[in-house]
């Protein structure tokens, strides 16, 4: 085994700079005050493998490894207070079990969240929120409907106003608007929800409102109530199930209002300012940080499949023309599909960065241009995830299926993800579409993209040609929609949605470079300046291949460049080499943390100790 492909600790002290400073990059330099705690949990004995547990069982261990995580930081509330401690608690806790990571964000962020964003300062409401924020009860969010999943805002759940007895009935009016995949199968495990409905009140319905609703205590559902649970799903054994409401009584209280509306002296529902769908994005409003924390949750994957496949990859032996025990990577077809994954998570990583950044610095109000990024990042983050665990997985060969080496279970974690606070395809169809609505396009790049002295191995050429390809995009987007030729609104969509979703995926990919450049010129040491240029140009090769054909026919490219590419990426892998223990270390990640055989110095004892056989 040659030096470049031990990925074990530096014994130098430049090394240890390189680390130091590759962690600040990579967790925007609140390691130590927002990270190492949680991190920590995760060596406590609570997250150690607990072998032959059954799908109920495992969901059962992630309720008790909440309550864990919960007696053991701050509480729920404070850490709401600080949007970074909640993307750390959404980041660390899914490495280990991935059921506890959907657990604690459906409480911190979206149930009590909701609570306290539309409710935190009213005095009737301080029970409820004592009781979420001391985990008495945990926290279901029921938004979802079976027959409106993509369409929360149509959703059929009614919260009707009895003025006479000033409390609200809330009542399931039909199959379809059965609550769809929250958590009501543990029927023992005190609950209180908060479920979206819609207010009708003196004979007008006026939209979609959250309420607090007990689901239920510690002898099970409460009157009315009622929920069955939802098909078994690999991996994660919580309980999501179907629940509906039978003409269930709660108190006007209970209505998360905001200032949404208001109350007459004589009892009658005034609604607030704007319309109703201006009042349901308000209602709505913790699905922006989710969002943020489902992309810290599929970034933290990544990093921990990269990872992991990069040091077995090292460790673990072939045999070549004239050799024998080679490491695998060794081989340039290893060396493009993990490398280019791990320039995925550095791109992902400082993209999601630079959305937090933005989210912090409007203290919550979401803006349009916010959203916009909002959601191009938790759309590109939880797709391009998806793909690295999937990659990383396959190249660890049999052994990546073992959940034991976590990356399998990484893939069901992914899964949820993309379709989770905003299916992946429909959030970026939305989000294609407000970028339509705009006159022109705000890219990167001049027309023509001049090519300087290194061609294609210049950052900022390829970041040019990706604005090349957005701009065109999204004149051509606007050029169909505007076509005056008799269609519909929805014919005209429908003809222009592929090259607009397109278009939405390169402004995400071209922001993702763009913050991988910001932070290779933040970078002090030189080894960690030299081994991000290298992965962030193998990020942007990639991507302008795999686009290559189009970029040919507009004249981006020449068909000597086009060929140029796949020797181009190789090269880059050679250069990469050297510096991937560098870059894996930075990720703050050990074989103690995350117990997986084949991340281990020698993987053979450690897999063999986990079976209990061999030599």
């Amino acid at each position: 085994m040659t030096s470049a492909t031990v990925l074990g600790p530096a014994e130098s002290d430049e090394g240890d700079a390189g680390r130091a400073e590759l962690s600040r990059l990579i967790f925007d330099g609140t390691y130590e005050d927002v990270h190492a705690d949680i991190r920590a949990l995760l060596l406590d004995p609570a997250f150690d493998a607990r072998d032959g547990l059954s799908l109920p069982e495992a969901g059962r261990l992630a309720y008790e490894r909440s309550r864990f995580v919960h007696g053991r930081l701050e509480r729920p509330l404070e850490i709401l207070k600080n949007p970074r401690r909640l993307f750390a608690l959404a980041e660390w806790p899914s490495l280990l079990d991935v059921s506890t990571f959907s657990l604690l964000m459906v409480h911190y962020n979206l149930c009590l969240g909701t609570v306290a964003e539309h409710g935190g300062d009213r005095e009737d409401l301080k029970d409820h929120l004592e009781e979420l924020d001391s985990l008495e009860s945990f926290g279901p969010y029921m938004a979802t409907e079976l027959g409106y999943g993509n369409n929360v805002a149509a959703l059929r759940t009614e919260a009707v106003y009895d003025r006479h007895t000033e409390t609200f009935v809330i009542n399931t009016p039909d199959p379809l608007a059965q609550k769809y995949m929250s958590y009501s199968g543990f029927q023992d495990v005190p609950k209180v929800a908060v479920v979206l409905a819609r207010l009708k009140a003196d004979g007008k319905d006026h939209g979609v409102y959250p309420f607090v609703v007990r689901i239920s205590d510690a002898g099970g559902l409460c009157e009315g109530i009622h929920a069955a649970p939802c098909p078994e799903k690999p991996v994660q054994g919580l309980d999501n199930g179907l629940t509906w409401f039978d003409h269930v009584r709660v108190p006007r209280r209970n209505l998360l209002l905001g200032d949404r509306g208001e109350f007459t002296p004589e009892g009658a529902f005034k609604p607030g300012a704007g319309n109703q769908r201006k009042r349901f994005l308000k209602a709505m409003s913790r699905i922006q940080p989710g969002r943020l924390c489902v992309s810290s949750a599929a970034v933290g994957a990544g990093r921990a499949s990269v990872y992991i496949a990069l040091r077995y990859a090292a460790r673990r032996l072939t045999n070549a023309p004239g050799r024998n025990d080679m490491p695998v990577i060794e081989y340039r077809s290893h060396q493009l599909s993990l490398f280019t994954q791990l320039a995925k998570v550095y791109a992902m990583t400082f993209l999601l960065n630079h959305a937090k950044r933005a989210y912090l610095r409007e203290a919550g109000e979401i803006s349009a241009e916010l959203g916009v990024l909002i959601a191009l990042t938790k759309a590109l983050t939880t797709w391009e995830m998806t793909e690295t665990v999937a990659v990383c997985r396959e190249r660890c060969g049999a052994q990546g299926i073992f959940s034991a080496n976590r990356i399998a279970d990484y893939g069901s974690l992914l899964q949820g993800l993309v379709t989770a606070e905003g299916d992946n395809q429909v959030l970026l169809a939305t989000t294609a579409g407000q970028l339509l609505a705009r006159p022109a396009a705000e890219t990167a790049g001049a027309t023509r993209a001049e090519r300087g002295p290194h061609g294609l191995l210049d950052v900022r050429l390829l970041v040019e040609i990706l604005g090349e390809r957005e701009r065109s995009l999204h004149e051509e987007g606007r050029a169909r929609m505007s076509d005056d030729s008799g269609r519909t609104y929805f014919e005209a969509w429908n003809s222009t949605m592929n090259s607009a979703l397109a278009m939405a995926r390169t402004r995400a990919v071209r922001v993702a470079l763009e913050s991988f450049e910001a932070a290779v010129g933040e970078a002090h040491e030189p080894s960690v300046r030299v081994a991000l240029r290298e992965l962030a140009l193998l990020y942007a090769l990639t991507e302008v291949r795999r686009d290559a054909g189009w970029y040919l026919a507009q004249g981006a490219l020449t068909a000597d460049e086009v060929r140029a590419l796949p020797d181009l990426l190789d090269e880059v892998c050679t250069r990469v080499l050297p510096y991937t223990s560098l870059l894996i270390d930075g990720f703050r990640l050990s074989p103690e943390l995350l117990r997986a055989p084949i991340a281990a110095d020698d993987y053979v004892s450690a897999f063999q100790s986990l079976t209990g056989g061999g030599k």
